[in-house]
């Protein structure tokens, strides 16, 4: 029996179009064609590990909407406030890998006029389904993605403002795309602030931290917030810093051999949230043991996953992380 949803996710799903390491994914091949988007990542990686999750957002009627259909079901996602576009086309974006396994990301591909499904989410259609399961939900995940358009703004803003009447508190994955936008990353920074300034949890990469706070202390740049929120600043290959339940600390990342980094953030993040769903005093007081011991099970969740090409093929089960730690060589934290 799959679990009601305790994490809802909203925002993209969407292809990430691989290219050859060192090529170019609009003109080289092969290219590897894997189902990602941050919000889908997450809600994927919930489920595999055992927390019920739902996908909030809008796919296209087409191949890739077919795909992530057959996905979230066999994974368990609820699907129920996922909206189908007979009109525009799921997005697939243009990955660059490096020689190392690093990606960054380059453009779209498929586009016929009218913009993607992910940009056009309807408030008004995700109102039902929203009532429905904000009543299980212990978290909802957002990204700013959806902030780029004027659609799927409005749409995470009625999330937002129903999670904020349920007491259901917020988890933002700043996940900064600038591919994504048509305006300045000045403008869109402004319009990201309600979104920092609700958050209870708040994860970022270290360029992130320095882009939206000008700080790379997790303590520092919650104390700025009006909530204090929990803050994450992850650096890839270096060190996790964070700031959860009053506990500042420091965890160097498992070193694996890496395919592929594409969605390991999201992982991590999956991890964490799956940790809090289990034990949510962690986020107001927890001890630092217990802190440590859910950042090492969400470490361990993203170092999986580059072990794999694509963000949801490699994501493990609990007993798949547990199984890692037991083996893995302890890293230096503080």
């Amino acid at each position: 029996m799959t679990p009601q949803p305790q994490v809802l996710c909203f925002g993209e799903a969407l292809v990430d179009r691989l290219g050859p390491p060192g090529g170019d994914p609009a003109t080289d091949l092969p290219v590897d064609d894997c189902l990602g988007g941050a919000p889908a990542n997450v809600a994927c990686a919930l489920a595999r590990l055992g927390t019920g999750s739902a996908l909030l957002g809008r796919l296209g009627s087409d191949a890739i909407g077919t795909a992530f259909r057959e996905l979230f079901q066999a994974r368990g996602v609820d699907t129920r406030a996922l909206q189908w576009d007979p009109l525009r086309p799921s997005r697939t974006v243009l990955v660059r890998r490096d020689r190392t396994g690093d990606r960054s990301f380059g453009g779209f591909t498929g586009e016929r006029g009218d913009g993607f499904a992910d940009q056009a989410v309807e408030a008004a259609v995700l109102e039902a389904p929203l009532q429905e399961l904000i009543a299980t939900a212990r978290w909802l995940l957002v990204g700013t993605i959806p902030l780029a358009s004027p659609a799927s703004a409005a749409a995470l803003q009625l999330a937002q403002d129903r999670a904020a009447v349920a007491e259901v508190p917020l988890a933002l994955d700043v996940n900064w795309r600038p591919t994504f936008w048509s305006i300045s990353p000045e403008q869109a920074l402004a319009s990201l602030q309600p979104l920092l300034a609700a958050a209870a949890l708040i994860k970022v990469s270290a360029e992130e931290a320095d882009w939206i706070a000008g700080s790379r202390d997790p303590q520092r740049i919650s104390a700025s917030l009006p909530q204090a929120p929990a803050v994450l600043i992850s650096d890839g290959p270096g060190a996790l810093r964070w700031w959860l339940g009053g506990q500042a600390g420091c965890l160097e990342a498992f070193q694996v051999p890496v395919v592929d980094t594409t969605g390991a953030g999201d992982a991590f993040l999956a991890g964490l949230l799956h940790r809090l769903c289990q034990e949510p005093q962690l986020l107001a007081c927890g001890s630092s043991e217990r802190v440590l011991e859910a950042m090492r099970f969400a470490s361990a969740c993203g170092a999986l996953v580059c072990q794999g090409a694509g963000a949801i093929d490699p994501q493990p089960s609990q007993a798949q992380v547990l199984e890692f730690l037991a083996a893995a060589t302890e890293p230096n934290h503080t």
